[in-house]
């Protein structure tokens, strides 16, 4: 017995809780290092005086610098939605690894036109379409790669990796320009190319550092027409598809995936990471260097609350307890902040040049990091991780996909709404969200049920479904891949299983 980090079950040997499949799972999310920078960095970068001046935000009205604002982020999100949809067939038909590198290589184009956008809205919308094209593979293909490669027993804390170099990314993207609007002069572009040039860096890692890493397991078992079905062909098998989406056991699994994919959306965590610089303007934090500094903290907590869901939460307490304590005590903070806007109504203060903060604003400030810190630490991470083990081996791709294009369309309806929400409803924005938690808190309860240490093969069961025969898949929960010669030219291969 004694104090450990997995969950407590016999399904996987020690051994296979080795540094090599820890590696594996840290390369692979490089991607969603991308992500998080991606997502986070736009924000600050709009603050930039070098950025408003560049692509004539200073000059526009309110509502004018609402919809550009709206945008430049959510371009990114429709990219993103277009990008989870259109890669599952790649990702059956030529493998996790090699899908994963066509879906870096297009980031890295879209990464390479913003960066050198040169003053063009056109261009900035371009490469955040593309860029998010990719990114929304990355989301799509990673966490299915990794839930594929993982012993049970930690993989929740593997997919965790690919959360916890989200919010690094993020956290960097909010550090990042923070030091570039101190250290860099505004009259130079360098000042916002800086934040968006150095998206690119961690696109190459992971298309250096992937090609150490092997093919998926069950990928390969999955193309073997002596363990499972349908035969390989995708354009043979889409009347299968749809008549597996709709079966008792799927289609549950496939509702509980679009809405918790929702849900985290509308938790409201979006409207903080998105727009962090108007978010701390409503609480009357004035100045560039000080609204992006107080972003940074948000970075910080968030990052941190990954870490703890990461190496202790999702393993020791599990997924459903996970999202239903996350709803109810993440929605305190996102009440006080409601209700600290409603009574001190700080950004009209700030306007009249009274910036002094009291002890309930600092509270406020506070309540930012806390919400950041509660939901990275239950929702953000748990429903990667609960959307990418649930679904059948069959149709396990095309059901992420599914989902990963639920949680990018309303990702993407979230950033475009926000800036009026903020400008409009002002304190009404955090209760109506710090509402909507209560209710999925409720719904989590009832609903979903628990998978901590299950096998992917045994989520048939749990969901109410038997279909494949789930015991010649188990052979591969805990090994990797030989990729014979025979592998690499696409067939079906005879493979050599080696422990991981």
């Amino acid at each position: 017995m004694g104090f450990n980090l997995h969950a407590d079950n016999t399904a996987d040997p020690q051994e296979v809780r080795n540094w090599r499949v820890h590696l594996m799972a840290f390369i692979v999310s490089m991607g969603s290092l991308a992500m998080g920078y991606d997502t986070a960095v736009i924000g600050g970068t709009m603050a930039l005086d070098s950025f408003k001046r560049d692509f004539n935000l200073d000059a526009a009205s309110s509502h004018r610098r609402d919809t550009l604002q709206g945008n430049i982020v959510s371009t990114f999100q429709a990219g993103t939605f277009f990008g989870a949809l259109a890669t599952f067939s790649r990702g059956e038909k030529i493998g996790r690894k090699r899908a994963l590198m066509i879906a870096v290589l297009i980031f890295l184009l879209g990464g390479t036109l913003m960066t050198a956008a040169s003053g063009h809205l056109e261009i900035i919308y371009a490469g955040r379409a593309i860029a998010g094209f990719g990114i929304g593979s990355v989301s799509l293909l990673v966490p299915v790669y990794i839930a594929e490669m993982s012993p049970p027993s930690i993989r929740g804390r593997l997919g965790g990796i690919f959360e916890i170099l989200s919010q690094g990314g993020g956290m960097c993207g909010f550090w990042i320009n923070y030091v570039v609007n101190r250290t860099i002069p505004t009259g130079t572009r360098t000042q916002w190319i800086v934040p968006l040039g150095l998206q690119l860096l961690p696109g190459v890692l992971l298309l250096i550092g992937i090609l150490w890493c092997p093919e998926s397991p069950r990928w390969y078992a999955k193309k073997d027409p002596a363990l499972t079905h349908p035969p390989a062909g995708i354009s043979s098998v889409n009347k299968y598809y749809l008549k597996r989406l709709f079966q008792k056991g799927t289609r549950n699994r496939i509702g509980i995936g679009l809405l918790l994919m929702a849900f985290q959306n509308l938790t409201g965590v979006n409207i903080i990471t998105y727009y962090s610089p108007r978010i701390f303007e409503t609480l009357g934090i004035t100045g560039t260097d000080t609204k992006l500094f107080a972003t940074g903290f948000y970075g910080v907590a968030k990052t941190l609350g990954m870490i703890i869901f990461s190496f202790w939460l999702v393993e020791k307490v599990g997924r459903r307890p996970g999202l239903i304590y996350g709803a109810f005590i993440g929605s305190l903070p996102m009440w006080y902040l409601g209700g600290y806007v409603y009574k001190s109504d700080p950004a009209s203060v700030a306007t009249r040049g009274e910036t002094s903060q009291n002890g309930w604003g600092y509270l406020a400030m506070v309540c930012v990091y806390l919400y950041g810190l509660i939901y990275c630490a239950t929702w953000q991470g748990i429903t990667w991780v609960y959307c990418s083990e649930i679904f059948p081996l069959d149709i396990r791709m095309l059901c992420v996909a599914i989902t990963t294009a639920d949680q990018w369309l309303w990702s993407f309806i979230i950033s475009r709404t926000t800036p009026y929400m903020i400008t409009s409803l002002g304190y009404g924005t955090y209760m109506f969200f710090a509402s909507l938690m209560i209710a999925m808190g409720f719904w989590a309860f009832i609903f979903v049920p628990e998978t901590k240490g299950k096998l992917l093969e045994d989520m048939d069961s749990i969901f109410g479904a038997q279909t494949l025969d789930s015991s010649k898949m188990k052979l591969a929960h805990n090994r990797v891949p030989t990729e014979t010669a025979e592998a690499e030219k696409g067939h079906a291969p005879s493979v050599e299983f080696i422990n991981v």
